[in-house]
């Protein structure tokens, strides 16, 4: 009962933890500032995590946790690396657009922490985006991409993610909430097309069959 309690406790902080760095990204948020919505004092929440640093890591550890563990499924599920991917990449946008306090948090790690990263000695996104490299790199007619050239697919896709999801608010005040609704409905068959087009070639003798 004790370890369960403890478990929930730690979720909860990470939670809120989460919330705060989504707002206003590591150096906009503070310990005593998520102390004070936890209803602890600072150095309650030093002792669980020791420093900021170390609070923002694990937050970042929870959300690559919960990425990677998609693509092991899929991987188990999914015989065919580019239907892996498109459906990492379905997966990744209907979750992100759930939570966006996971968008937000990893759009600020990956471009809004220039004078942290120069310091960072932890890279918490990297087992995700290596994973996500792998899965290109095994795409039949893909296998000679470099690392970086994959890299930039992989880019591209989780950018046209974030992109949609980010604006969200802004998008829906400039053409009103029914037509970004039907923007939010069209944009999975957009993605998959996308991903389809850029492997078009990936099966030779295979005529691609829409499954839209």
């Amino acid at each position: 009962m004790g370890d369960e309690l403890a478990a929930k406790t730690r979720e909860h902080l990470l939670k809120v933890a989460q919330r705060q760095f989504a707002q206003k990204g590591f150096y906009g948020a503070s310990i005593a500032g998520i102390a004070s919505e936890l209803g602890l004092s600072k150095q309650a929440l030093l002792h669980h995590f020791g420093t900021k640093e170390r609070l923002y890591g694990e937050v970042l550890k929870e959300i690559s946790a919960r990425y990677v563990a998609r693509i092991f499924q899929a991987q188990v599920e999914i015989s065919d690396p580019r239907r892996q991917l498109e459906e990492l990449m379905i997966n990744q946008l209907e979750s992100q657009s759930k939570d966006t306090e996971d968008a937000r948090v990893v759009m600020r790690e990956l471009m809004d922490n220039q004078d942290r990263a120069e310091h960072a000695t932890q890279w918490y996104l990297k087992p995700f985006l290596d994973a996500l490299v792998s899965i290109v790199r095994r795409i039949p007619g893909e296998e000679d991409r470099t690392h970086a050239e994959a890299l930039a697919v992989v880019y591209q896709l989780l950018g046209a993610i974030n992109y949609i999801v980010m604006s969200g608010p802004t998008l829906t005040q400039m053409f009103g909430k029914e037509s970004f609704s039907e923007l939010s409905s069209a944009y999975p068959t957009q993605l998959k097309q996308l991903i389809r087009s850029r492997f078009k070639g990936c099966a030779p003798g295979r005529p691609e069959v829409p499954e839209f």
